[in-house]
């Protein structure tokens, strides 16, 4: 055919035929190297999965604490491996579940957490010193992270014994998905406090999941979503070291969270360019000499946008081809989307078939008997160079603008993800693009679909409780922790202490952002 190019999400051309050619100035010692060793591009172990599998961390997170902790027993008795917290949208804006923008929003695409006592439920009878915990969490990260160092406390479990994650990541947020609160330059001063906090107190806990995750859902290509993020990283990073922190105290929990979508070798590609790029920027930009702090460790979501709400039953395929090339692609966690989320919060079988979906490749498919099978395979190696030079580009346009925060005040990443956006969407809508079931290979008269069922008595019922627990408190306590909170906010000094002595009073979520906002301000872009 005259005009059979294909190519990939990135733009990036595919030839009909990859031979020893492709590689003729490849150095397999530079740019592979062996796995568990720079750059890293193999997989940041050395045995990979033939050592211990991939954590399997089902994201869960729904109604109240009850409710959740309820399911995070189920899928621990399941087999899944780690937890992973979603949080209602007034709990990541900062806002108590009685706050009237809070109204209609409880407990609705997450967990509601207003107080001390919501953590507690949603943490009752889970072995805090043995299961790890990330919580997608970004605004209100470090108060969340503090209730639940607290919680764990009052179990008997010392903050040196727990570990997990918080997203924590909030200069995508304005890039991408918009759940901040304050000013970026405020947002990244609590950042590093955070680093710094952790460091001494929490040393197990990964402080910064840098995520790509929701600029891929957002609309960008793969290359946008790894250059985009490190971009990201280079800025938390700079701005840690210039608040005087050692790049190797801290930089070694950073990890990374990274979508799997649908072009199998393209996100091959990226998993492996992304580790060689950040083992480049950490040794090269940044003078890190800890290996630790120059492998990139990341988690995986297969793609929530990719997921159809025709024939969903088809979306178990989608996603059991992105969790493979995760695997494939080295992966340290993942999470497997439910079949039935673009209709709903999934429910009890789809999240159990998601889980199955992991351990089925884990345990039946002989992909974990040797590190990174597609080494050498002239395709992927040509196409992970390629995704890697694109990326670069990206990021010497980013530097060029001054750094992360300047082109983001800039709108550039916003822009260049738009445009990514409209391109995709039209290659749907023009046929150019098929997608199974949507565009293509149609069924008349589907059956409704089994979603997940909203109780209308929810947010009622958290709100009563709410009003219980700010009742039942020293109302004049509470207040002077949180004249504490805002005067650390005026000064330079680490917040997250008044912020801990303001929790450990009574304060609830809503109200320490409520402090941080009338020092710091809110964010309208």
């Amino acid at each position: 055919m005259a005009d059979d190019a294909r190519r990939t999400d990135s733009g990036i051309e595919i030839k009909p035929l990859y031979t020893e050619d492709d590689l003729a100035d490849w150095n397999a010692a530079e740019q592979l190297g062996l796995p568990g060793r720079a750059p890293f591009t193999r997989g940041v172990y050395p045995s990979m999965y033939r050592g211990r599998h991939w954590t399997m961390r089902q994201y869960s997170g729904f109604g109240d604490a009850a409710a959740t902790n309820e399911r995070f027993h189920f899928l621990l008795n399941a087999g899944q491996t780690g937890l992973s917290c979603a949080f209602d949208l007034p709990t990541q804006m900062g806002y108590d579940s009685d706050h009237p923008r809070a109204e209609g929003e409880v407990g609705k695409v997450g967990v509601a957490i207003d107080s001390l006592d919501d953590m507690r439920a949603l943490l009752k009878g889970l072995p805090l010193d043995q299961v790890t915990t990330s919580m997608t969490i970004n605004s209100t990260a470090a108060i969340l992270l503090l209730m639940y160092e607290l919680v764990a406390e009052e179990q008997g479990v010392p903050a040196e014994k727990i570990s997990g994650t918080i997203q924590n990541d909030l200069l995508k947020e304005y890039i991408a998905r918009g759940t901040y609160v304050y000013p970026p330059r405020e947002s990244i001063r609590i950042t590093t406090d955070i680093f710094e906090y952790c460091a001494k107190h929490v040393p197990r806990w990964n402080t910064i999941s840098i995520s790509g995750y929701h600029i891929r859902e957002a609309g960008s290509t793969a290359t946008q979503e790894i250059a985009f993020t490190l971009a990201n990283a280079i800025a938390y990073v700079q701005a840690a070291v210039d608040a005087g922190l050692d790049v190797d105290e801290f930089a070694p929990r950073l990890s990374f969270f990274w979508n799997g979508h649908n072009h199998f070798f393209e996100e091959v590609a990226k998993f492996r360019a992304s580790r060689r790029m950040w083992h480049t920027i950490m040794t090269e930009r940044f003078g890190a000499t800890n290996p630790k702090s120059t492998m990139l460790r990341f988690h995986t979501q297969t793609g929530g946008s990719t997921l159809t709400a025709q024939q969903p039953v088809n979306n178990v395929v989608r996603v059991a081809l992105q969790a493979l090339a995760a695997v494939m692609g080295g992966t340290q966690s993942l999470h497997t989307n439910g079949y039935d989320e673009a209709l709903s919060l999934p429910t009890e079988e789809a999240a159990r078939l998601a889980l199955r979906t992991q351990q089925i490749i884990g345990f039946e498919a002989g992909v974990t008997d040797t590190p990174d099978p597609l080494a050498g395979s002239y395709l992927v190696e040509s196409m992970t160079d390629e995704v890697e030079r694109l990326a670069w580009e990206y990021i010497e346009r980013i530097d060029e603008l001054g750094g992360a925060v300047a082109a983001i005040e800039a709108s550039y990443q916003m822009e260049e993800i738009e445009q990514s956006a409209y391109e995709y969407t039209k290659s749907i809508d023009d046929d150019e693009r098929v997608i199974v079931g949507l565009n293509k290979f149609e069924i008349d008269d589907e059956p409704e679909p089994s979603v997940f069922p909203i109780d209308p008595s929810l947010e009622p019922a958290q709100q009563a409780r709410l009003a219980v627990y700010k009742a039942n408190r020293d109302a004049a306590d509470v207040a002077a922790r949180l004249d504490a909170v805002r005067e650390t906010a005026r000064g330079s000094d680490n917040l997250l202490y008044p912020m801990k002595e303001a929790v450990r009073a009574g304060a609830t979520l809503g109200e320490v952002s409520d402090a941080l906002r009338d020092v710091f301000g809110q964010y309208q872009p």
